[in-house]
């Protein structure tokens, strides 16, 4: 999943700091300026929050949040109040959290923000989608060549459940909707292809997508059970959040149905033993799963990356070689540009693993067998992207810890 990271508008600081905070298009124009410098440097997150002193702005880069600045007080509500009528919200009710979107501001990007009441005023938070020329298919993610190949023919069965696992900011959902559309792709329109998603991040051509309401009854688990007399062939479930969801997705597997879904899980091994602490009986597990993929977005390391013989540098990790981060004008002092996804698929068809799911082993011994059985894990992957210089063990280490890891 890399991407090309466009260097940081250094002066967006200045520019808004010289914003006339008296002119009634004050808000207007920060809130235009801010949304327009984040687009162009691809932040995925713009943070505004309230403090005692002022607003403090940051947006996240390649998954680390950077201050933008604090700008005055009194202008704060103000701002996040401007953010809530471009996203349709409430402007009246700031004593509760609210979510929307902005619509039709740009074509390509599609924005969401979300408020929240604090100590010191609404925090609004707002997150901006890639854009929709981007990461369409599998291919386009960035994936290992033998994780891509495999997952395309996983992919290509008619029941079993895929499950992608990680934690928030992995690139679950973007991965998700590329299985949706390698789906279509490669049925060129003969299978009844459905989504069930809180919210629906994007739309998808030849997929029938519905976004549930659970004020109205109208959960993932329901909406679930409704589908399956609906005639589907492939079910994308936006994510397993319970055991109710998680029983019903496993059983339309077991049906008939091919199913996509994402799950917050720490490893491929971890994802099965969260299931199984959820409740859900080994035998769905073992006759259920595909395959479990689990990701990680770590920083490319910048062209100006440096290579160190210091064995303190390689941070316990078991390599012959390590670069670290340099600085230059290109990646703006810090040493890296874009991301790379990490990865592992854990297939839960070989006999001593599909065993050791029944027997509830725990995720250790589970990952042990798979990677027996050829997988090949995260850390692995991570030992590689280190020696190739594509990233660093300080990197490594800020996205997976620092459990000793061979």
């Amino acid at each position: 999943m890399s991407t090309a990271s466009a260097p940081n508008d250094v002066s967006v600081h200045d520019r808004l700091a010289e914003l006339d905070s008296s002119s009634p298009e004050y808000a207007t124009a920060f809130v235009d300026q801010l949304l327009d410098a984040a687009s162009r440097i691809q932040a995925s997150d713009v943070h505004l929050q309230p403090t005692a002193d002022g607003l403090d702005v940051r947006w996240r880069l390649d998954g680390v949040l950077q201050p933008v600045g604090v700008f005055p007080r009194g202008d704060a509500a103000d701002v996040v109040s401007r953010m809530k009528v471009l996203a349709e919200l409430l402007t009246y009710r700031t004593d509760v959290p609210q979510e929307g979107r902005i619509r039709d501001r740009r074509a390509d990007v599609e924005i969401r923000v979300s408020t929240f009441p604090t100590l010191h005023g609404e925090r609004a938070v707002v997150r901006l989608f890639a854009a929709q020329g981007e990461y369409l298919h599998l291919q386009d993610l960035g994936l290992p060549d033998d994780i891509s190949t495999r997952l395309g023919e996983l992919l290509a069965e008619t029941s079993g459940a895929i499950l992608i696992t990680g934690p928030a900011g992995s690139g679950k959902t973007t991965t998700a909707y590329a299985c949706l559309r390698e789906l279509v792709q490669a049925s060129e329109g003969g299978k009844s292809i459905v989504s069930l998603e809180d919210p629906i991040e994007s739309a998808v051509d030849g997929v029938s997508q519905s976004r549930v309401n659970p004020t109205a009854g109208f959960d993932l688990a329901a909406g679930l059970r409704s589908l399956m007399r609906q005639d589907p062939e492939a079910i994308m479930v936006g994510e397993i959040r319970d055991r109710e969801t998680a029983e019903a997705a496993f059983q339309a597997s077991l049906t008939g149905h091919l199913l996509v879904t994402t799950f917050h899980a720490g490893s491929a091994a971890g994802a099965i033993s969260r299931l199984s602490d959820m409740g859900i009986e080994p035998y769905l597990l073992r006759s259920g799963i595909l395959g479990i993929l689990s990701q990680r977005l770590v920083r490319r390391l910048c062209a100006c990356r440096e290579q160190t013989a210091d064995d303190a540098a390689k941070l316990n990790l078991p390599v012959a070689q390590a670069w670290r981060a340099g600085g230059c004008d290109a990646c703006i002092g810090s040493g890296y540009r874009g991301r790379t996804i990490l990865a592992e698929l854990l297939e839960a068809n070989p006999s001593e693993l599909g065993r050791a799911i029944l027997s509830r082993s725990d995720a250790p011994q589970l990952e042990q067998l798979a990677i027996e059985a050829g997988m090949t894990s995260i850390w692995q992957r991570a030992k590689s992207a280190v020696e190739a210089g594509t990233t660093s063990p300080s990197e490594v280490r800020r996205v997976l810890g620092f459990a000793a890891r061979s």
